[in-house]
């Protein structure tokens, strides 16, 4: 019987686990999901290092041998999640290979510290990506608006580059104008371009809790009817936007020259409202050459229970226009909301980064 994961796959949207931790390397957990769940590729987060670092026992040998060479708090998160990264993309090159680099992917997040200071961020990424020192490694930079120079200066050093932290159709356009800056220079500075890849992770599920609050405050029967129905029509159009940018003589000029597309990506993919279906941003974001990056409670969701009928993406841009208009006429910003999901989704990581650092400042302290 052909599982819904194996569906999935079929229809042109690549399984990404969004979660990485030396216990699943090494247990041959990652190993088991790439042979049972179709899963392609991972992504990582400071959150999901945070949550693998504060169950330290698979980092204890390490941490102590960090110690007692003296290693700064910084230096050992450096240490630690890069070797985590590149443990994953040597397990993932079997996959990396067999699909031109397309899939076989494994993400890590530049210092979320230094999103609004672009070179910075663009040096962190030559730094991360030098010391992982794998094809398959992805770099993942915000999409925020000094984000956008990093990505471009990134690309055209041949580093491939997850984008992240993307709401807006506005921003995302703003992403693929940066991605395809970065190729233009990439070719002139003699890179070769089929070698160069890249996703923009757009997030689905934060859109619904932020709008579907604000529909809750309004309180009518108009507004409760669109609950959970702007995450994906968002999505839908980012895939829209997607969809175009491909018959522009721009992309065209790149792709002759090599270039692969940057593939749309689903992140916060994970439902929090309850009263919704669990793989709700799975089967109804389908659509080709896409990425669906799961926590592993909707991996095993979608293995146990979705049901994939195919595209539910193409041909759907009119009725999720329909959606978002609805909701303007609710009295609800869009730009308010993305502007403030971005601004919240950089403090989140910071937090999460705050809680990384104190994690393995801790652990330092009692190896020492």
């Amino acid at each position: 019987m052909t599982t819904p994961t194996q569906k999935l796959s079929d229809a042109g949207v690549s399984i990404w686990l969004d979660d990485l931790s030396r216990q699943r390397l090494t247990s041959g957990n990652l190993q088991e999901l790439i042979d049972t769940k179709n899963v392609v590729g991972v992504t990582t987060n400071p959150t999901i290092f945070a949550a693998a670092l504060a169950d330290g026992e698979s980092y204890r040998e390490q941490v102590a041998e960090l110690a007692k060479a003296g290693a700064s708090v910084d230096d050992a998160v450096f240490r630690i999640t890069t070797d985590d990264v590149r443990d994953a993309c040597d397990l993932f090159t079997p996959i990396a290979q067999a699909t031109q680099g397309v899939d076989g992917r494994v993400s890590i997040e530049v210092d979320p510290r230094l999103a609004q200071d672009a070179d910075a961020t663009s040096a962190m990424a030559q730094k991360l990506s030098q010391t992982i020192d794998r094809p398959n490694a992805l770099i993942k930079i915000p999409a925020t608006e000094k984000g956008l120079s990093s990505i471009a200066a990134t690309i055209a050093e041949g580093i491939s580059v997850n984008v992240t932290l993307i709401f807006s159709l506005d921003r995302y356009r703003g992403v693929i104008n940066a991605y395809m800056q970065g190729l233009e220079e990439a070719l002139e500075n003699g890179k070769d371009l089929s070698t160069i890849h890249s996703v923009a992770s757009f997030f689905v599920s934060r859109v619904d809790t932020e709008i579907d609050k604000r529909l809750d405050a309004v309180g009518t029967d108009e507004a409760k009817a669109l609950k959970g129905k702007a995450g994906l029509a968002n999505a839908r159009l980012a895939y829209q936007v997607y969809e175009e940018q491909l018959e522009t003589e721009r992309w065209k000029r790149l792709a002759a020259a090599g270039a692969n597309p940057q593939r749309p990506l689903w992140a916060s993919t994970g439902v929090k409202d309850p009263s919704l279906p669990d793989t709700l941003y799975v089967s109804e974001l389908v659509a080709p050459n896409t990425v669906n990056t799961m926590p592993e409670k909707t991996l095993d969701a979608t293995y146990d229970h979705a049901e994939i009928t195919g595209d539910t993406v193409t041909g759907t841009y009119q009725q999720a226009t329909d959606v978002l208009n609805a909701v303007a006429e609710q009295g609800i910003s869009y730009e308010e909301v993305v502007d403030q999901l971005e601004t919240e989704g950089l403090k989140k990581f910071d937090k999460s980064w705050d809680e990384l650092l104190a994690t393995v400042r801790t652990a330092l302290d009692e190896a020492r």
